[in-house]
């Protein structure tokens, strides 16, 4: 796997059968998958976690693989309590410094033309119900909330510096009007791109893939997995669902884009590597 340029990238989400990382790390290795996607809403991989650096890098080098980060999904840059929002800055800039320490061996064991990504959702923010209908807070104070994320692309901006890492946005259960001009305006800098979370997307429908095929050219991250409309489910099998994988799969090559195979078990993981081999896109 040492400098492949060539084969597309395939990684792991974090699963919670997993009790440790090194389960994770041994089964990523087992699958011949290239990555984990550590992710920040498990206990065992907070911010005091992933800051041993030195074991990431040590297992890292021992597998061959290396990792990629989610933040966690809570993530709520434009709280309207300071305290809160700041906290989450804190977050995302102790993470930068994690990822710029984990770069290197994403290029010795990925795709050097591809950056680090540290993958969010968007924080719809609380509403209130009135009798006719729900007011968005967001969309309420939309000035408060779009100077809260040009206050964090600017921080991004500065603390990723020259760094090869960008924040990707990911798809969930569809953008809100006021979310979308968030990510557009984060678009604006380098620092930013997308994330397609093709389960998601299919579970509600599609209603993000015009917003997200808008903006194609800034999309540098999947989340695959299998998922249908009626009844809406997501995260299942590659195969037991109702979507074009191999079409899904032809876009994120064309875009360069890595894919982590984003199911909740470990059978699920094993028949979604199964399908990439009888489809002759995974690369054993």
């Amino acid at each position: 796997m040492d400098g492949c340029e060539t084969k597309m990238q395939f990684g792991m989400p974090t699963l919670i059968e997993n009790k440790t990382l090194l389960d994770n790390i041994n089964l990523c290795s087992r699958l011949n998958l290239d990555f984990i996607e550590l992710n920040m809403n498990f206990p065992e991989y907070q911010l005091e976690q992933l800051e041993r650096t030195d074991f990431l890098l040590e297992e890292g080098e021992r597998k061959k693989i290396y990792f990629t980060i989610h933040l966690d999904e809570n993530l709520n840059i434009a709280d309207f309590n300071n305290l809160v929002s700041d906290a989450y800055l804190e977050t995302v800039r102790r993470t930068i410094d994690v990822a710029k320490k984990l770069v290197p061996l994403c290029k010795k064991y990925g795709n050097k033309n591809q950056p680090l990504t540290l993958n969010m959702h968007m924080n719809h923010g609380i509403y209130i119900t009135l009798p006719d209908r729900k007011v968005r807070m967001y969309e309420h104070d939309f000035e408060t909330y779009i100077n809260s994320f040009r206050r964090f692309k600017t921080k991004c901006e500065e603390w990723i510096g020259g760094a090869d890492i960008k924040i990707v946005v990911e798809n969930t259960d569809g953008f809100m009007d006021y979310e979308k001009r968030a990510v557009e305006m984060l678009l604006e800098s380098p620092s930013f791109a997308l994330t397609w979370d093709i389960g998601h997307s299919k579970a509600v429908r599609e209603i993000d893939v015009p917003f997200i095929m808008d903006h194609v050219d800034r999309l540098i991250h999947f989340h695959i997995h299998d998922g249908s409309e009626n009844p809406p489910k997501n995260h299942l099998a590659l195969g037991d669902g109702e979507i074009d994988i191999a079409e899904r799969l032809r876009l994120a090559k064309s875009c360069n884009a890595r894919c982590v195979l984003e199911t909740k078990t470990v059978a699920a993981l094993e028949k979604s590597v199964d399908y990439l081999k009888r489809m002759a896109v995974f690369a054993s």
